[in-house]
């Protein structure tokens, strides 16, 4: 199976991270947390697997598109 990439679908700023490179995790599980316009948005991974890289920092502004992890498959 193909490394899932997770990308920001709008402008945001990275509110909380709660993975690190590494860390398992299960199909549903919130990643990192981002903030818009006063909103708290919760990232999921889409499949079971392991982090294998993290693209973000806590504070760090978002565009569109931008790249938040990967997520290698179980």
């Amino acid at each position: 199976m193909a490394v899932e990439e997770i990308h920001a679908e709008m402008v945001s700023s990275v509110w909380k991270v709660l993975v690190a490179p590494g860390a398992e995790v299960a199909a549903g599980d919130t990643l990192v947390i981002l903030e818009s316009m006063k909103m708290e948005i919760p990232v999921l991974s889409e499949r079971a697997g392991t982090i294998g890289e993290l693209h973000v920092v806590e504070g760090e502004v978002l565009q569109e598109g931008d790249l938040i992890a990967t997520v290698v498959p179980a």
